[in-house]
C-alpha cells in the first residue's frame, strides 16, 4: 500500500448524473469539455480527536461525500478555477506565482494549496495552465474535512497535468504539509485518510512513518453523521493554533521535568516514546509535572529558564504570540487519554465480544467529554445534539472534526436506525423560532467509502 499510487478509473459520464452536469456547467463555462476529473472523500474521525499533530494515531473512515474537480490542461500559463457554488467566486491567477493570503481563509486558497505542495514537490517552474470547475457536496466547516479534501484534490490535479507520479502516503504528507500555507497547524489525518481510504473499513492511522491499518467495524451498528449547524472555519480562528501551541509547551514542560532535552521535543508523543513508558503512566506524569491552574507566558518562560523574547520567537507560532494563558495540565490529559481510547477501541473491534457496540459507544462518551472538558473544543449546540442522539437510540455519541461547531458522529444498533432518524430530526432540526437554516441541516448514516481518484471519461 505504501507503494501504490492512486487508482485511475475510466468512467460512462452518461452513466453518472452529478458527472454529466459537472460536465456541462465546464462547457458552458470554459466553451470545452474536460480532460480528466478527481475526486477526493471528506472524511469523519471515529475517535482521536486533537491528536494527530501531537504524534498519535487516529481512527477515521472516508465518508461518501466528496470534492469533484473537471480538469482541462491549457497551452496558456493561466489557472482558472470555478466553483459549481455561485457563493464562490471565480479566480484567474498565474499557475507560477500563487500567492496564499494566510490573512482571508477564501476557498480558491486550499485549492492553490494543493497545486503549489505538489509545484514544489517537484521544483516545477513552468506549470502548464488549465481550466477547472470544483464541486463539493461535503457541508463546509462541519468537520467533516471539505478544505483537506479540496486540498487533496488540487494535489491529485497538479500531479495528473504534470504527468508525474506519487504513491497515496507521498501525497498523503505533501498535501498535509502544503495545507500549512493557509497558516492551520494540523497534524496529517484528514489528508492521508482522503487517500489511503478503502470502501468498507475504517482505518487506524499512524504518523511518523504514516501508515494505514484496516478496522473492522461492528456488523449490527451504523455510524450516524449530524450537523449541529454552527459553523466553524479553523483557518479563521485562533482557537485550534492555540490548542496546537499549548500542546507544544505541555511536552516542553514534561521534558524538562523528566530531564530530558526539552528544546528538542514538539509533540506529547514523543515525551512518551523517549520515557518509553504507557500511555497510564505519562497521565501520572502528567499529574505530577503541571498544574490544574493555567499557566501565563512568565511562568512557562521560567519553568524552561528562557527569556519571553526566546518564548514568542523560538517556541510561539506568530498567531499565537499575543496569548496570555495557556491550559496545559488540562490539554496533556486529554491527549494521553484519547490517545488511549483509540487502541482500546481497535481493540475491540478485534476481538468483536458479544457487547462490542455498547462498548465502542461507551469510548465514544468518554472522548466526548473529554473534548468538552479538558480540551474545551465542544460548543453548546454540539452538547445538545449529543445528548438528544443518546437520548434516542445511539450507545455512544461525539463531537468529531476540530470542534467549535460541525458534527457529531453516534454509533446506532442498525435495528433502531429509522426511529433515530426521525426522532433526532425532530428533537434538533424542528426548532420552534426556525433558527437552523434548512440547507445546513444534516443528519445520515454513512459507511466507509473508497479514496482520492482520477475519472477519465471511457
Amino acid at each position: 500500500m505504501a507503494t501504490e499510487s492512486p487508482a485511475t478509473r475510466r468512467v460512462q459520464v452518461a452513466e453518472h448524473p452529478r458527472l454529466l452536469k459537472l460536465k456541462e456547467m465546464f462547457n458552458s463555462k470554459f466553451g470545452s469539455i474536460p480532460k480528466f476529473y478527481v475526486r477526493a472523500p471528506g472524511r469523519v474521525n471515529i475517535i482521536g480527536e486533537h491528536i494527530d499533530y501531537c504524534g498519535y494515531s487516529v481512527l477515521p473512515m472516508a465518508v461518501e461525500q466528496d470534492v469533484l474537480i473537471a480538469v482541462e490542461p491549457v497551452k496558456t500559463y493561466t489557472l482558472q478555477l470555478a466553483n459549481t457554488n455561485p457563493l464562490y467566486p471565480d479566480l484567474s491567477t498565474s499557475a507560477n506565482n500563487i500567492q496564499i493570503d494566510k490573512t482571508k481563509p477564501l476557498w480558491h486558497n486550499y485549492f492553490l494549496c494543493g497545486l503549489k505542495g505538489i509545484q514544489e514537490h517537484f521544483g516545477v517552474s513552468n506549470l502548464t495552465g488549465m481550466n477547472c470547475l470544483v464541486d463539493g457536496n461535503i457541508p463546509p466547516s462541519s468537520g467533516l474535512s471539505s478544505s483537506s479534501a479540496l486540498v487533496c484534490c488540487a494535489g491529485l490535479v497538479t500531479l495528473t497535468v504534470l504527468g508525474r507520479n506519487l504513491s497515496k502516503v507521498e501525497l498523503a504528507e505533501i498535501c498535509a504539509k502544503s495545507e500549512r500555507y493557509i497558516g492551520t497547524e494540523g497534524g496529517g489525518m484528514d489528508q492521508s485518510i482522503s487517500f489511503l481510504a478503502e470502501e468498507g473499513t475504517a482505518k487506524l492511522i499512524e504518523f511518523s512513518p504514516l501508515r494505514a491499518t484496516d478496522v473492522k467495524l461492528p456488523s449490527g451498528a451504523v455510524f450516524v453523521i449530524a450537523n449541529s449547524c454552527v459553523e466553524m472555519n479553523k483557518a479563521a480562528t485562533s482557537h485550534f493554533n492555540i490548542r496546537v501551541m499549548e500542546c507544544r509547551l505541555a511536552a516542553k514542560l514534561l521534558a524538562k521535568y523528566k530531564s530530558l532535552q526539552w528544546d528538542k521535543v514538539l509533540r506529547l508523543e514523543e515525551v512518551q516514546a523517549k520515557l518509553g513508558i504507557s500511555l497510564e503512566e505519562m497521565l501520572l506524569v502528567t499529574e505530577d509535572a503541571l498544574h490544574p491552574e493555567p499557566y501565563n507566558p512568565e511562568e512557562i518562560c521560567r519553568c524552561l529558564g528562557i527569556s519571553l523574547e526566546e518564548l514568542r520567537t523560538q517556541i510561539l507560532s506568530p498567531n499565537t504570540q499575543d496569548v496570555l494563558i495557556f491550559k496545559l495540565y488540562q490539554r496533556a490529559k486529554h491527549v494521553y487519554s484519547e490517545a488511549a481510547r483509540v487502541l482500546q477501541f481497535k481493540k475491540i473491534c478485534e476481538e468483536a465480544p458479544e457487547n462490542m457496540v455498547q462498548l465502542l459507544g461507551e469510548l465514544m462518551n468518554q472522548s466526548h467529554m473529554s473534548c468538552r472538558d479538558m480540551y474545551e473544543c465542544s460548543c453548546p449546540e454540539l452538547d445538545q445534539l449529543v445528548d438528544i442522539c443518546r437520548k434516542f437510540g445511539a450507545q455512544g455519541s461525539r463531537l468529531t472534526g476540530a470542534g467549535w461547531g460541525g458534527c457529531t458522529v453516534s454509533i446506532v444498533p442498525a435495528d433502531k436506525l429509522p426511529s433515530f432518524l426521525e426522532n433526532v430530526h425532530k428533537a434538533y432540526y424542528h426548532r420552534s423560532d426556525g433558527s437552523l437554516a434548512p440547507e445546513k441541516q444534516s443528519l445520515f448514516a454513512t459507511k466507509p467509502g473508497g479514496g482520492a481518484l482520477v475519472l477519465l471519461e471511457a
